[in-house]
């Protein structure tokens, strides 16, 4: 009974968690992209600041990353494609690979360590110094000053960021096509843009879009949920960091299973 208690608890907090998200991105999805025809502009200035700090600063990091990944990609396919006599078939696999599923998924956890904890730190640092309440008390909502740019700029950017890690994907995997598998880089690049669909592309965009709007929601709720003391804003950074990457990852799945039913 104990552990049937503790089962029912959990899954309340759990329920109670997401719905705690869902009533937040709902909240800065008005914010962003009702309100502003309604006499309510967004802070357009730092929503671009935002932008730059997400997507721009983002892009050297992930580029290592990316490629690196694509080239390993390559070679891992290599190894077994090498077995039937198919490693022209190396291109596909990283093209495919890098557009569906590890472009999206990396490109959101790199962005999850770098702004979704910075999210969470910046707003639980003015929860603490109370500067939460002063907006609150001068009749400014927190969601529509604080969480919407924050919000605009990870649903735009992400998608850009996903596309450029989909390229250094490819041109990591290059590298080994040109080196071993009798590629030249022209042929190469061909063949990669050659074996995506227009689906390939849109599957990984969607997500994409779908992890901006999770890792937001996230860090702005666990920054918001911050306690007192300069203790709990590390705890809230990491509880953050952990719940983004657990969520996304559901995501993930989620869609990654209904693209695949919807394509059969």
């Amino acid at each position: 009974m104990e552990f049937v208690s503790q089962l029912g608890s959990s899954t309340l907090d759990v329920l109670s968690y997401l719905g705690s998200l869902a009533s937040l991105g709902a909240r800065a999805g008005y914010y962003t992209l009702v309100a502003p025809f309604k006499g309510k502009p967004l802070r357009l200035q730092r929503a671009v600041s935002q932008a730059m700090d997400t997507g721009v600063r983002a892009l050297p990091i992930l580029s290592l990353i990316t490629f690196f990944i694509g080239l390993i990609l390559a070679l891992q396919a290599a190894y077994e494609l090498r077995r039937f006599g198919a490693i022209s078939a190396v291109a596909t696999a990283v093209a495919v690979s890098m557009s569906r599923e590890l472009g999206p998924l990396i490109t959101a956890i790199v962005v999850i360590g770098r702004s979704g904890s910075a999210f969470a730190a910046e707003i639980g640092t003015m929860k603490v110094s109370e500067e939460i309440d002063a907006l609150e008390t001068m009749a400014i909502s927190p969601i529509r000053f604080l969480v919407a740019p924050k919000f605009l700029a990870m649903m735009v950017m992400l998608p850009c960021l996903t596309i450029w890690a989909n390229a250094m994907g490819i041109l990591g995997g290059s590298l080994f096509g040109v080196a071993q598998a009798d590629f030249t880089f022209g042929r190469y690049i061909q063949a990669s843009i050659d074996s995506l669909l227009l689906r390939d592309m849109t599957t990984g965009l969607v997500k994409s879009v779908l992890f901006g709007i999770t890792i937001t929601a996230v860090g702005c709720l666990e920054g918001l949920s911050t306690g007192a003391g300069a203790e709990q804003v590390g705890r809230s950074t990491t509880q953050a960091v952990v719940k983004s990457i657990f969520l996304v990852v559901v995501v993930d799945l989620f869609f990654t299973v209904l693209f695949f039913f919807a394509g059969n």
